[in-house]
């Protein structure tokens, strides 16, 4: 019969003790935020998605070597000396960046392509809202060039190419004919 009272006891506890707490956390300030509306701040060194500046992307290719997987693509294209445009902070650049891809569902996030980039052109945002149902959706494109534009830029540089050769071959004739000229004209004088 004991036994009989003393579990009614404990479980009047029970009841008691969950709704003492029950109580006292009802006029505490509330610890869950409401997501979609209020967000937490999110610090300055998080490792979040991350942003191409293509106006300060010189095309070294930096990132994209030292990406342990392999999700940055960059393609690259040899420009004419003069046309490149400089980068956005006064950087002179050799290279216009034909393409330049990240595959987010490759990317560990690690941030070593940050690191090496001379101009600071890739950086982590804190934008961390990015989910998707597919692959295909995860795989951005920061640059890309029309094949018209890529074409254009290839025989640029092929013409500039050819001036610079020709420029180079009539140099060294001119070179050779002042060498041969001089050389019959030291002859003469020995004579």
């Amino acid at each position: 019969m004991a036994k009989y009272f003393k579990n009614i006891w404990l479980g009047i506890y029970t009841v008691l003790v969950g709704m003492s707490l029950t109580l006292k956390h009802l006029f505490y300030r509330n610890v869950t935020i409401q997501y979609p509306d209020e967000r937490y701040p999110i610090p300055d060194n998080a490792r979040n998605r991350l942003y191409v500046d293509p106006d300060l992307c010189t095309g070294c290719k930096a990132c994209e070597r030292i990406c342990p997987v392999q999700c940055i693509e960059i393609d690259t294209i040899k420009g004419v000396p003069g046309k490149v445009p400089p980068t956005k902070n006064g950087q002179k650049r050799a290279l216009w960046v034909a393409k330049f891809d990240i595959d987010f569902s490759k990317c560990c996030f690690c941030g070593f392509c940050t690191e090496p980039c001379p101009t600071g052109a890739i950086y982590h945002t804190t934008e961390f809202e990015y989910s998707s149902s597919s692959r295909e959706e995860l795989k951005y494109t920061f640059i890309e060039m029309t094949p018209e534009e890529i074409e254009e830029k290839k025989k640029e540089l092929a013409q500039f190419q050819a001036e610079k050769k020709k420029k180079a071959e009539a140099a060294a004739k001119a070179k050779k004919a002042a060498e041969e000229k001089g050389g019959a004209d030291g002859k003469n004088e020995a004579k």
